[in-house]
């Protein structure tokens, strides 16, 4: 196996790779409409790939499931959209690592939806606040906010079969910054009739690829440079 999968192994194994300085990072997305070209599993996919990518490079870290719900409400009334809402999950990422803390004593969140932000970060705030040891790395690249050229590069890289390129549509490309009022009252679809932010025009699998590839850096430095209350990793 290239890396260590949580899921694949036993009790004994993970309480043995648990205690040899081992990290837990679970991955966390979404279940939302992205478009009518792109699944609508598309965040908990890069958020899987990143983390399993890190997995690869880090022998001590180990790949626990994926969240595939998330916050999304702003995306309600596409079908297919099933969302938890902040407070869940809050909830839930607290208890995942008041558990998780129990074998690993080092977690990382892994997050690629952006309405998972603000949950997210009040729970690994409060599990902070219980003296546990655990850092939430975002995704974030540059590029368009929702189902264009970015996330549709990411996905030819990942998977280019769930990719329909020939119902691909431009939506709205206003910067997301002008949009932010009218999607707070009205969500994604009182400003993009088709719930793209952003033309996936252009996008390629070696365009994906790239992006893909420097947030796994990103998350490998970031990593590498924690200094959490048991020293660096290694340490």
């Amino acid at each position: 196996m290239p890396y260590f999968d949580l899921a694949a192994m036993t009790s004994p194994q993970i309480a043995e790779h648990a205690a040899a300085d081992g990290i837990v990072v679970i991955p966390i997305g979404s279940t939302e409409q992205h478009g009518p070209h792109l699944p609508l599993g598309t965040d908990r996919d890069v958020a899987l790939a990143v983390a399993r990518r890190l997995a690869e490079r880090m022998p001590q870290v180990a790949l626990g499931p994926a969240v595939a719900y998330g916050s999304s409400g702003e995306h309600a009334g596409f079908a297919g959209t099933i969302s938890i809402g902040q407070d869940a999950l809050e909830f839930m990422l607290l208890e995942l690592g008041r558990s998780a803390g129990e074998t690993y004593r080092r977690q990382v969140f892994v997050n690629a939806h952006g309405g998972n932000a603000v949950p997210a970060v009040k729970a690994v705030r409060k599990l902070r606040a219980e003296s546990r040891d655990v850092l939430l790395w975002m995704a974030t690249v540059d590029g368009d906010a929702h189902a264009g050229r970015t996330e549709t590069s990411m996905q030819l890289a990942l998977q280019p079969h769930l990719v329909h390129r020939r119902l691909a549509e431009r939506g709205n490309t206003t910067p997301v910054r002008e949009l932010i009022d009218r999607m707070r009252a009205g969500g994604v679809r009182a400003v993009s009739p088709n719930g793209v932010l952003g033309d996936p025009e252009g996008a390629t699998a070696e365009e994906g690829e790239r992006l893909i590839q420097r947030l796994v850096d990103g998350l490998h430095t970031q990593v590498l440079a924690w200094d959490p209350p048991y020293g660096k990793l290694g340490a």
